[in-house]
């Protein structure tokens, strides 16, 4: 029986037109699977371009090196050791990106390590809450969030409109570059023990941040200091 306005005539083209598209999807899928491979390969020559090989004793913290199990970790110290016998050596000491432990290596000095290239972008600090630290791009007022584990000790040094520098890898900060220097306030510290001079050993201060440092005797409180933010050590009496 002819089904009202579906004459017999109209199969033949009906199944044709279903052929015609059954051999588009498959020359699709076709191209699909050709074009794979160099989809492949350019994905493999971007992260070749974004690692290359250094000597050890060139890393510095906050770099972003792939350890030999394929792992890419975050540079937390390099340390160079060059004892007077013996081979020159290099201890790295790291934390995982992709869960966050920390790892320890150790290298001859001049051995060939992988290093990856981070995007450094600069940043201003906005506050800190539960969810880490917060920085906005003041060029163009995008905001992130830095999880504590990821700055470490540098956090104490913080101060609010800070310019930093945000290491950025696949659109994830990993390490920050604080300004080499802080001035911050005394606020308590023991007084100057008679005798003692500049030169004497250091006394303990507590600063207006809550960090504490070694400062000079004369240092009393209510004086502006000026602190290295690498280290935390005291490097002279504020001129401001």
């Amino acid at each position: 029986m002819q089904v009202q306005g579906s004459p017999e005539g109209s199969r033949p083209h009906l199944a044709f037109a279903a052929e015609i598209s059954i051999k588009r999807a498959d020359i699709a899928g076709t191209q699909l699977e050709k074009a794979r491979p160099f989809a492949q390969e350019a994905a493999r020559r971007f992260l070749k371009d974004k690692i290359v090989r250094v000597i050890a004793s060139s890393i510095r913290k906050g770099n972003i090196i792939e350890r030999e199990d394929g792992q890419l970790c975050v540079v937390l110290s390099a340390e160079s050791f060059h004892p007077g016998k013996g081979t020159p050596t290099t201890q790295i000491d790291m934390r995982r990106l992709s869960d966050g432990v920390k790892v320890t290596d150790r290298f001859k000095t001049t051995e060939q390590v992988e290093r990856a290239f981070v995007e450094d972008k600069e940043f201003g600090f906005l506050y800190a809450d539960g969810d880490g630290h917060h920085f906005m791009n003041n060029a163009t007022y995008d905001q992130v969030t830095v999880p504590a584990d990821v700055l470490g000790e540098q956090a104490q040094w913080l101060q609010e409109g800070m310019k930093v520098l945000l290491s950025v890898f696949n659109e994830k900060p990993v390490a920050i570059q604080l300004p080499p220097r802080v001035t911050l306030e005394v606020i308590e510290t023991e007084p100057a023990m008679k005798g003692q001079t500049a030169s004497s050993s250091y006394k303990p201060a507590k600063l207006s941040n809550g960090a504490r440092a070694m400062v000079p005797p004369h240092i009393s409180p209510g004086t502006r200091i000026v602190i290295q933010t690498e280290d935390g050590a005291y490097v002279e009496r504020a001129k401001d």
